[in-house]
């Protein structure tokens, strides 16, 4: 992508969030204290070779994750073990080596069950540790017993940290996409996590890379949870991504998300969708047209938009309106418009930029619908989203 439109992208994105959400408070550093004696003895010990770096990882897999000595607020409310470190995933198109940074958030552990696992990602402008801070959902693993892990988008693949969703290649974020599923298998390998309760969630750019996800490796996650995201399958440009944001999508989004994938072979994606009636980052178009296209998807409507089986029941609340959707008594599809609410993650932490008080905890609202969904083993197994769709998702039976 040439770098003059990358400029005009990022410089309309400021346009667009200006005035919206206050910049992230951080404290001034500390002076740094001067050595110890212990620690000058452990200099000359590495100056003389007493001490050796560790071997770097193989690829596919991650070094032990350490506890990190600053951590989020929410981290530092809850009760279990933050740490970061990175993980060397596959080679993508112009990069020999792929490192993620990654944050993992593990709870006391209450039984010897393998703990769910939700994954959260982050949006442009934001980190690991102010997205785990501003959704407040590592309360939430505490209370209910699930790890959280944040993968972290590279300052070198994008200065703002946005993922790029709208670049289904290699080089773009179908690279970033295959380096998240990577992670994933990693960390429920190293942590024997229940690898049938995987859960995603993503905020702006974040839920663009959660759509991307799920429509292609369905087969690895339970569920998907889209906050403020964009419609799938329109922008394959950063230009044309701006346009979507703004205006959702001029194409039918049923006939997108026929023109992606099979949707007659997919195994099924139960999804939630949360978005504030008033963003003007996202504009809650999106939202509608996203819900059209999970309906798809979950063969809740056929190609023309109508309804094949199932139905919908739609309460009004004082924080907005609330439209559940049912497919043999489950619930596939929920769709949340927060009223008053902007470009935020509703019932967040409002001290962190793009999250807001108002509304209900996204959190738990996420969670809540999570927890009742399971992916098969058997469909996890299968190697492609082509592939997994030759078994039936149990939820869309």
């Amino acid at each position: 992508m040439p770098k003059s439109l990358t400029k005009l992208w990022l410089r309309g994105l400021r346009r667009l969030v200006a005035g919206q959400v206050e910049p992230i408070r951080t404290p001034k550093p500390r002076a740094a204290a001067k050595p110890t004696r212990a620690k000058t003895a452990t200099r000359s010990k590495l100056k003389s070779g007493a001490a050796t770096k560790a071997a770097a990882p193989r690829v596919g897999t991650s070094p032990a994750p350490r506890e990190s000595r600053v951590r989020p607020r929410a981290s530092a409310w809850a009760r279990g073990k933050w740490a970061r470190s990175y993980h060397s995933a596959p080679p993508t198109a112009g990069r020999f080596v792929n490192h993620m940074s990654y944050a993992l958030y593990m709870p006391p552990k209450a039984d010897a069950e393998p703990m769910p696992l939700v994954v959260m990602l982050h949006g442009c402008k934001q980190n690991a540790d102010e997205f785990a801070q501003g959704t407040r959902i590592n309360l939430l693993a505490d209370r209910y017993g699930f790890a959280v892990l944040y993968p972290e988008q590279s300052k070198h693949d994008h200065a703002h940290r946005c993922w790029r969703w709208y670049d289904d290649s290699g080089s773009g974020g179908g690279g970033e996409a295959a380096s998240v599923v990577s992670l994933v298998n990693a960390m429920i390998e190293q942590h024997d996590f229940d690898p049938e309760r995987v859960y995603l969630a993503g905020m702006s750019a974040g839920a663009g890379l959660s759509a991307l996800l799920a429509v292609r490796y369905p087969h690895m996650f339970a569920a998907v949870g889209l906050h403020s995201g964009v419609v799938f399958g329109e922008a394959n440009s950063a230009i044309g991504a701006m346009d979507v944001m703004r205006r959702g999508s001029r194409s039918d989004p049923v006939a997108l998300i026929d023109a992606a994938v099979d949707v007659r072979a997919y195994p099924g994606m139960p999804a939630i969708i949360v978005h504030g009636e008033l963003d003007s980052v996202v504009t809650a178009t999106n939202a509608e047209q996203l819900t059209k296209q999970f309906l798809r998807l979950n063969g809740f409507i056929d190609a023309a938009g109508s309804r094949r089986a199932g139905e919908a029941r739609e309460e009004t609340h004082p924080d907005g309106v609330v439209t559940d959707y049912f497919k043999n008594g489950r619930r596939v599809v929920k769709t949340s418009i927060v009223r008053g609410l902007g470009h935020s993650w509703a019932g967040g932490d409002d001290t962190v930029a793009f999250h807001s008080s108002k509304g209900p905890d996204s959190s738990a609202v996420m969670w809540e619908f999570f927890k009742h969904q399971r992916r098969p083993s058997e469909t996890r197994a299968m190697p492609s989203s082509h592939e997994a769709g030759r078994q039936r998702f149990e939820c869309c039976k």
